[in-house]
Parts: structure tokens; sequence; C-alpha cells
């Protein structure tokens, strides 16, 4: 019997359970993909807690997960340019489902998986890369300039430093010291963040003395009002962290959604074929343990990201 992770009400981990559920049919657009990994994001885990009810609102029973990477089974009869059934696909869905043994999504969510992008990677590449393909983006860095990533270790903080270094740009990557030298071994500038913002606005100003042009911040907690300390202009500020500082200082928040189309996966997967791009990946649980992977998610900051495997 298939199965797909689910919740019937709001709360911890503890909430979480493996449900025997139907394999889905495909609507005439649709595809249905047996899915192989499943990424997971912590904004998953805000939803599935209700801190973001007023935003996301929850219909129970509700499932998790929106990367997935997996192989195509069934094409809805309607599905103009759809893969064909085996082809091996990365994709998205919105529908909170992509924790499961099948999902079903448009056709226009998914785009062929290279032969060398491993299962792992390509599950969890959707939220993360086109959230870190927008933000940078939206603080439009060029070549020469000088730019801060916050939680710079992160699934989306460490591909934002790829993409930065990709167009020549001086990254300040602040993470913990167990992972600076990794952060140095992709270009980037280590600052740790020991010590809090202030520590880390001095060592910021030591490792920049001539100012910095653009600030993107994956972690929330102060570093949008430590960007505007240093002079970042706000148009050139993204957070996906801390929405309540963007709106006080008009800065931006451009986050997945901004970049959610499959054209940009394929771009970020081609890329990371190509050994243009690394995704880190911290530790994989197979669907059963569902509830140690998000502990794992919400413990001492790891390296990159954590995948669900149904096979």
């Amino acid at each position: 019997m298939p199965r797909a992770v689910r919740y019937d009400q709001y709360g911890s981990v503890d909430v979480l359970y493996i449900a025997d559920v139907a394999e889905p049919a495909p609507a005439a657009d649709e595809i249905v993909v047996e899915v192989v990994g499943a990424g997971l994001n912590p904004g998953e885990g805000k939803v599935r807690e209700g801190l973001m009810h007023a935003v996301w609102p929850a219909t129970f029973p509700s499932g998790q997960g929106s990367d997935f990477a997996g192989r195509v089974v069934a094409v809805g009869g309607g599905a103009v340019g759809a893969p064909a059934i085996g082809a091996e696909v990365i994709g998205f869905t919105n529908r909170r489902a992509a924790q499961a043994d099948y999902v079903a999504v448009p056709a226009d969510q998914v785009t062929p998986k290279p032969a060398a992008v491993d299962w792992d990677v390509a599950g969890s590449l959707f939220v993360a890369g086109t959230t870190a393909y927008a933000s940078v983006r939206a603080v439009g860095a060029e070549s020469g300039e000088t730019v801060v990533v916050s939680a710079a270790a992160g699934g989306v903080g460490s591909l934002a430093v790829q993409l930065l270094r990709r167009q020549d740009v001086r990254v300040l990557a602040v993470a913990g010291e167990a992972n600076h030298d990794w952060l140095a071994s992709l270009g980037a500038v280590p600052i740790s963040y020991d010590g809090g913002v202030e520590s880390v606005e001095e060592r910021i100003r030591e490792a920049a003395p001539h100012g910095v042009d653009a600030f993107i911040d994956a972690y929330g907690d102060g570093y949008v009002e430590l960007a505007v300390k240093l002079g970042v202009a706000p148009v050139r500020i993204n957070t996906i962290a801390d929405f309540p500082a963007a709106q006080k200082y008009g800065t931006k928040n451009d986050g997945g959604m901004t970049a959610a189309r499959a054209e940009v996966l394929a771009e970020l997967a081609a890329l990371i074929a190509e050994g243009e791009l690394n995704v880190a990946i911290s530790a994989t649980y197979p669907i059963e343990e569902v509830r140690e992977a998000y502990k794992a998610l919400a413990g001492p900051h790891s390296r990159g990201k954590i995948v669900l495997r149904m096979r």
C-alpha cells in the first residue's frame, strides 16, 4: 500500500505519522511520479506547528513536502509535452504532498533529472535552489562587489554563496566555524557567528573595510538590522527569514515562489551535473523515520540538506 506523511492537527514532530493511502491518478494535465527522495525544509515545520496559519492554513489531514525526485509512472491524457513513463525527473508540488511514495503534479512542474545528479541532491533541490536563485537575483550583485550571506552553510545559504561566486562576487559567509573550511573551499570568506550579531558586525567590518554592497539573510534574528547598520541600501537586502524586518526597513523578501519554475530547476540541475554547484547532503532517513529527520533539521545547524528516502 502506498505511504504518505500526514498530520491531523498542528503540533510538534509528534503529530506526524505514516498513512496508507491510495495511489493518485493523474488529472488531464498531470503526471504521477513514484518518489525516490524528498527534501526537508524549515518552513514545513513552521507550517506544521501552526506558525504560518494566517498565510498558509493547513487543511487536515495534511501532507508535507514540496521537493521531490523520482520516476514517472502515469501521464494524464491532456498533459502536453509531459515526460514519458519511466523518465527520471526533478520536481515540486504546491500541495504539501512530496513526502510520499507517489505524487501527482502538473506536467510543467517537473524537469528531466540529469544522470550525473544523484537522487538525494535531486530530491532536495527545489526549495533551497529556487530560494537561493531568487535571493541572488533580488540583490543584483555584480562582479567585484562584496555580499554578505547569513546561515551560509545551510541549504539556501550555501547555494547562494556558490551562485554569487560564479558571478565573481566576493562573499562573506556567516556560519559556524565547523563549516569554515568548506565555505572557504567554495571561494567564500568565512565569518564566525560566535558572540552574536554585534561580534559579527565587527568581523564583517574588518573583512570589508570599504563596505558591503548587498546582503542575503537566510537566518533572521537581527541580520536585516545589521545589514541596514552596515549601510546596505534596503533595495539590496533580501531576507527569507525575517518578514517583519523586511516590512519595517523596506527590504526585499524574495523567496522560492519568486523562481518556482521548472526552467529554474533545469538550470540549477545542469550546473550541478556540470560540477558548477554543490548541494551538500547532511543526512538521509527512510520515510518511516520522518520524526527523527525533522528533529535533526531543528537541531544544531548542519551543512546542507536532509532528505527522506522512499526507496
